[in-house]
């Protein structure tokens, strides 16, 4: 399926060209009209949009919160925005992808389609400018929050990646053959991007005096449910998946090549959000059980009411 995004223009193109190479990004060129747009528009979302729109929705909150609220508050938002955005495109394509559908364990790792670069070019955008503002606010954000940015622009950017994976002699020169690596699994990487906008709703009932509320525990429920599902449960498939067909295509005589640094570095990647993903649902499960919880005084107090 090709990519259903504007044209990118040629001037564009060429002028990415020679980093995208540098770097064996050579699929990038044609993304880059998507990257950079979706890059400007999460930050004009953050520094704009947010405070305007806040300010009226909760007149009473968000005006009154301190400087490091209402960076966190301004992340949310666009994140609910990225969240809601990406898990609508992606599931189109996984749906629409007829060519994707049909991909063989070799296509897995070496085949590409123009939709799928689509998706995971704006997912970069996104990374990308979530990786800035935790490097710009780390006291506030956390290593967490840092590590987690880094990764996912990794797994993003693998998706453009064309390795050299081998030779040809032409009449006069060496002709490389090369090829993308893994572009199929980046996407359904994204659709761990479900359980975000749950997570956005959450954060905020919290600041607005919500908590505990009967809308904060069916939240948190989705929340819960909608978290172990794509990132635990789909996301531990996919990772087993990726092992699968990358040791497939490193054992499979006469099949080309994958480079050792870019296998390593994109299961690095992908274990390091897996581990994120179990770490972070402890912890969510303790704050929303901590909701919920009565006073241990009030508990004492009914306890000896009964008797």
């Amino acid at each position: 399926m090709r990519d259903p995004f504007l044209r990118p223009p040629d001037s564009l193109v060429k002028a990415a060209e020679p980093i995208a190479r540098s770097l064996a990004l050579r699929t990038l060129p044609f993304h880059v009209h998507e990257i950079l747009p979706v890059f400007c528009f999460y930050e004009f979302i953050n520094r704009i949009v947010s405070p305007y729109v806040s300010t009226r929705l909760a007149p009473k909150v968000y005006p009154k919160l301190s400087r490091k609220t209402k960076i966190n508050w301004n992340v949310h938002f666009v994140s609910m925005v990225q969240s809601c955005f990406i898990n609508t495109l992606a599931l189109w394509v996984i749906y629409a992808d007829k060519e994707r559908m049909q991909m063989s364990w070799k296509e897995r790792v070496w085949g590409y389609t123009g939709a799928g670069g689509m998706v995971q070019a704006f997912a970069a955008g996104y990374f990308a400018w979530d990786l800035l503002v935790s490097l710009q606010d780390i006291d506030i954000h956390g290593w967490g929050a840092l590590a987690h940015a880094a990764s996912a622009l990794t797994v993003s950017m693998m998706g453009f990646v064309r390795s050299r994976c081998g030779t040809s002699w032409g009449p006069t020169e060496l002709i490389l053959l090369q090829r993308p690596f893994v572009n199929y699994y980046g996407l359904n990487f994204i659709l761990y991007e479900l359980s975000t906008p749950f997570l956005n709703i959450h954060w905020w009932l919290d600041k607005v005096g919500m908590t505990g509320s009967t809308l904060q525990l069916v939240n948190g429920i989705a929340l819960l449910t909608t978290f172990a599902g794509s990132r635990l449960i789909w996301g531990t498939y996919q990772n087993y998946m990726l092992y699968q067909d990358i040791w497939r295509a490193v054992q499979t005589p006469g099949e080309l090549p994958v480079p050792s640094w870019l296998a390593i570095a994109y299961l690095v990647s992908t274990t390091a959000l897996s581990g994120l993903n179990y770490y972070w649902f402890a912890k969510m499960v303790q704050t929303v059980t901590k909701r919920f919880e009565k006073p241990r005084e009030t508990q004492d107090v009914t306890e000896k009411k009964r008797k």
